[in-house]
């Protein structure tokens, strides 16, 4: 991850800790403060933060500390998020729902107060993920958020997606999948190779969903034609040269991928799980794109 510290270093960035009494996050905090790597910001009580640090004999110089309870622009954060969730929550709603730290932190990168936020290690994925789905939303030209893993084993890194938001994408949403997932990919060194996967290899077996596959490639090489992008793969055939060669002789991927897009929540879930455990590789994410 050599290359997101020469991108991040020096440039100002401040990055949100919703958090903030977790002992992984006080550690970080401190390393990143140290390092200056990023402006960490942690949410929470101050008094609390501050004595858990202390009691792990950590230093948090240079790490702010938002607690939502004290936040003196409170009233300007609770009209921007009744503004932009558009009649879905009242005044009183939004000042109950800022008081969680996620929302909190979400509405701190919403309103340019932070550049980014990283959260999850003592939050479930739901609880992570469905505050920014509510407020920072997609990008123009994208229809749907996403979720990646990279998949890191010493020197190896792999993107695989998606793996964490869309339960059943249909051809479009893939297609958005493959191209996200390889800016994601270049963000973190890697020169993006897509296989759009399948259960079928260029045609091998035939039903619905395949067809999906197949057509989630179209669309992506129509979108994105200067990228390296094919399917329909099974996944030995976009990772293994010599099955490449028999089964996708033709083929742009030559059995060298290294950002797989699988057909369904189910299927990356999987994936990813089964790299972690049985392959020993260390999974980094949720990342979610297209926001």
């Amino acid at each position: 991850f050599t290359t997101v510290k020469e991108k991040v270093q020096g440039k100002g960035i401040s990055i949100v800790l919703p958090e903030g009494t977790d002992e992984r996050i006080l550690g970080a905090a401190e390393r990143l403060a140290k390092e200056e790597l990023v402006q960490p910001i942690l949410v929470g009580n101050k008094e609390e933060i501050s004595a858990k640090a202390a009691s792990m004999n950590l230093t948090l110089a240079g790490v702010d500390i938002y607690d939502p309870a004290t936040y003196e622009e409170m009233d300007a954060m609770v009209a921007s998020f009744v503004e932009r969730r558009k009649g879905k929550a009242t005044e009183e709603d939004a000042r109950k729902i800022l008081k969680d730290e996620n929302y909190f932190g979400t509405m701190l990168v919403y309103m340019g107060k932070a550049h980014g936020l990283v959260s999850g290690a003592a939050h479930s994925t739901a609880d992570t993920v469905r505050p920014a789905l509510q407020i920072i939303k997609t990008k123009p030209g994208v229809t749907k958020t996403s979720g990646v893993f990279i998949m890191v084993r010493e020197e190896e890194k792999y993107v695989f997606a998606d793996c964490a938001i869309n339960i059943a994408p249909n051809s479009q949403d893939l297609a958005e999948i493959g191209i996200e997932s390889a800016k994601t990919a270049e963000l973190f060194g890697i020169d993006p190779r897509v296989a759009m996967l399948s259960f079928s290899t260029k045609g091998s077996a035939k039903s619905p969903e395949t067809e999906k596959v197949v057509e989630a490639t179209r669309i992506a090489k129509e979108m994105a034609p200067e990228l390296t992008l094919d399917g329909e793969f099974q996944f030995d055939a976009a990772f293994v040269p010599s099955v490449a060669e028999k089964k996708a002789p033709g083929s742009t991927i030559k059995g060298d991928a290294n950002v797989f897009v699988f057909p369904s929540l189910e299927a990356g879930n999987i994936g990813y799980k089964i790299a972690q455990r049985l392959g020993n590789f260390e999974a980094v994410g949720p990342i979610l794109q297209g926001l």
